[in-house]
């Protein structure tokens, strides 16, 4: 810690000053109280206190020194009592406000230290609750920022996978819903197989039922004019029947079980017979060159009723055969014949 400065030396080395200022002495010059006392005209300048601090120079470096150094900490209460007095030369030099006109008073530095010392340790302790109280609010909102950037992390994170699992639950929905409208498809598309199979079992059955009781008109047989054919050989101009040419003679049979409803001779159609089937339907065998039934006769399928022949208007051998519905309309006959089950 700095002390006090020493006083300032003696005018002369040799002697020191008298009451009256002008005797002389010899040997060591020891500054006392009643030695360096002015007169009555001549006032001590000593230091004035304000709020416990010293207005002394040297008293207020020594205690920013100490207060300083210390950290705010340091107190003068360990400080020994000072009493400081200056000569008239170096009092004279001071300005007014560092001296007082009262000469009878005294400076009690302890005083002055121990509230210097006092007002530093005070300030000491509000510096460092000051910085303890900043550090604590820095801490607090270090941590209140860091608490907010976890909550906006985790309410982001929460955010996210709640949107993924929205995107996930939209997007199985979807894969969902696909491969329900797949799987039922499927079972669309097996269950028309299905069914086109089952009616196509049903079409071979039908028509294998039907095969047994159809036949074939003739055998050994070309087909030569079609159904529906224009000609001039044709009275209304075009074919009405089916012409199955082969030789003369080839046995014609009933392409299934039915009556006879007509047999003779009719002009263009020659020698002919009309069979009537079991449903109503009718189908006429002409060109005949015999006949093997007569009307009335009842014959089934496969039977003979008559052979192939040329009569009526031809130009050559064959069968002539017409087939007409039960409501009346002549149709196809190999149409008629196929949807039999027979292969023609």
């Amino acid at each position: 810690m700095a002390s006090n400065s020493p006083a300032p030396e003696a005018p002369f080395k040799t002697g020191v000053f008298s009451e009256e200022g002008a005797a002389r002495s010899t040997g060591e010059w020891n500054p006392t109280a009643e030695t360096i006392r002015p007169r009555g005209h001549r006032k001590h300048r000593v230091m004035k206190q304000r709020g416990g601090f010293a207005r002394s120079s040297t008293v207020l470096g020594v205690g920013v020194i100490a207060a300083v150094g210390a950290g705010g900490m340091a107190t003068a209460q360990n400080k020994p009592a000072v009493s400081i007095s200056l000569p008239d030369a170096l009092s004279e030099s001071l300005p007014d406000v560092l001296t007082s006109d009262d000469d009878t008073a005294k400076v009690d530095e302890s005083a002055s230290y121990a509230a210097m010392g006092l007002a530093g340790q005070e300030v000491g302790t509000a510096q460092t609750g000051a910085g303890e109280a900043l550090r604590s609010r820095i801490l607090q909102q270090a941590d209140q920022q860091q608490a907010g950037a976890i909550a906006t992390a985790k309410a982001a994170a929460e955010k996210a996978a709640a949107d993924k699992a929205a995107e996930d639950a939209k997007k199985a929905a979807v894969e969902a819903k696909a491969a329900a409208k797949q799987k039922a498809d499927e079972e669309k598309k097996k269950k028309e197989r299905a069914r086109q199979e089952a009616k196509k079992k049903a079409e071979a059955e039908r028509i294998a039922k039907l095969a047994k009781s159809f036949s074939l008109p003739t055998s050994s047989y070309n087909l030569t004019s079609r159904y529906g054919q224009s000609g001039s050989m044709w009275s209304s101009g075009q074919h009405t029947g089916l012409d199955f040419a082969a030789p003369s003679g080839t046995p014609v049979k009933a392409v299934s079980s039915g009556t006879i409803k007509a047999a003779g001779w009719h002009n263009s159609y020659g020698y002919n017979i009309t069979l009537r089937l079991n449903d109503g339907t009718e189908v006429l065998y002409a060109h005949l060159s015999s006949m093997a039934a007569s009307v009335g006769q009842k014959v089934g399928t496969g039977q003979m009723i008559g052979r192939v022949g040329a009569t009526g208007n031809v130009t050559g051998e064959h069968l002539h055969l017409e087939v007409t519905t039960p409501g009346g309309s002549v149709i196809d006959p190999l149409s008629w014949l196929r949807s039999k089950g027979l292969t023609v």
